[in-house]
């Protein structure tokens, strides 16, 4: 591409890099998605999940939820309203400040889960980590690790 611009246009390889990461990107959370549907789950319920049964008292306010998923608060309420019509998570008050609330995961959250994370598990193994060696794992990790704290630094620490 020719421009009278002082861009640092991407190299070939530049390119072929980068759009090979965002085949794999689009690529892997489509697959991912579509092992995840016959729980009648998505992603971002699944990501929910995780982030509630990790947490102590698997409960988290709703805005430090809204930060570690990257969803905006009013997208998350939408979310949370939709897993809690499905009985996995509820809302509670936050005592300390009466503003606040709490996603809690359900009984029924935690049973989902539990049934569905090795489902989930499976799916990472077969369409990721077992397509690498132990060294190409090593070596991803080391080459994403400045990306993801880079963007991390950006968005302000979250």
């Amino acid at each position: 591409m020719t421009t009278d611009s002082d861009t640092p246009w991407l190299t070939d390889q530049e390119q072929r890099a980068w759009r090979t990461h965002l085949d794999v990107s689009r690529l892997l959370m489509h697959q991912l998605e579509r092992d995840l549907q016959p729980f009648g789950l998505t992603n971002n319920d699944y990501e929910i999940l995780v982030n509630l049964s990790e947490a102590e008292d698997r409960r988290l306010r709703m805005s430090d939820l809204a930060a570690s998923t990257l969803q905006s608060k009013s997208r998350l309420s939408h979310q949370i309203t939709r897993m809690e019509n499905a009985g996995l998570v509820r809302r509670e008050s936050c005592e300390s400040d009466r503003r606040g609330l709490y996603a809690v995961l359900t009984e029924e959250g935690w049973d989902t889960m539990r049934r569905v994370a090795p489902h989930h598990v499976a799916s990472v193994r077969k369409h990721f980590i077992d397509l690498f060696s132990a060294e190409d794992l090593q070596a991803l990790r080391a080459s994403l690790t400045p990306v993801a704290e880079h963007l991390r630094t950006e968005r302000g620490g979250v």
